[in-house]
């Protein structure tokens, strides 16, 4: 496998074919970056023989862990944060991995996108247990699922490409999960009764944002179904 193995422009051809024709030569430069960087730990990984699969299984452990953590006293939200962080990179990594090695399946792009919607009910648990109402946690985790889904389902009738880059993707989603456990964690410094306040700011973030990319979403679905039709 290590002779194999793809340089970054034949990497980039690679992933662009396996996400909408999407290329990252071409995203921003902060997207662009964090692609790169993934693209080179996956080349080391390669290197070591270290599977897409162990990969994934590590970041779906390292969700797991962030409940576990959210609710220690001072430390908590801070830890937990620092673990969604860690599982953001092998989310990233474990794909790097693959296309790089030239071990991209079918089963493995199933298996990731189902340690994806694990590692973010993951990080809805965490924040319930930091105080966030446990109706506005679900109404975000079911935003996000449905986003998923509609893209899943609209593939598979027939759209070629991603659809649309929606402001609900699961980056975004990386994002809130980071910068409200970090701010829930600060607010308790301070007080420890506002970090509850704090994490449901943070659900409310995500719940509408999840809500606004579900319809961005369905209008470039509709679109191109209808051209499809």
């Amino acid at each position: 496998m290590v002779g194999t193995q793809l340089n970054w422009d034949q990497y980039a051809t690679a992933w662009a074919r396996l996400h909408g024709g999407f290329d990252p030569r071409a995203a921003a430069p902060p997207v662009r970056a964090w692609l790169r960087f993934a693209y080179h730990v996956g080349y080391v990984l390669g290197r070591l023989r270290v599977t897409p699969t162990t990969v994934t299984v590590v970041g779906v452990l390292l969700c797991f862990g962030v409940p576990l953590v959210a609710t220690r006293p001072q430390d908590g939200p801070f830890l937990g944060a620092l673990l969604v962080l860690l599982a953001s990179v092998a989310d990233s990594v474990d794909g790097a991995v693959a296309v790089v090695s030239n071990r991209t399946t079918r089963l493995g792009y199933v298996y990731d996108s189902v340690a994806d919607r694990l590692g973010e009910v993951a990080w809805l648990v965490a924040f319930w247990l930091l105080g966030a109402p446990g109706a506005l946690v679900a109404a975000g985790g079911g935003l996000s699922w449905l986003h998923e889904y509609v893209r899943a389902r609209a593939t598979s009738a027939g759209m070629r490409e991603i659809g649309a880059v929606t402001v609900g993707e699961r980056p975004t989603r990386v994002a809130v999960a980071i910068v409200g456990l970090l701010l829930a964690g600060l607010a308790g410094l301070v007080e420890p009764d506002l970090a509850a306040g704090t994490i449901t700011m943070a659900t409310a973030v995500w719940v509408l944002l999840a809500g606004f990319g579900l319809g961005q979403l369905l209008a470039a679905v509709r679109g191109a179904l209808i051209d499809v039709d």
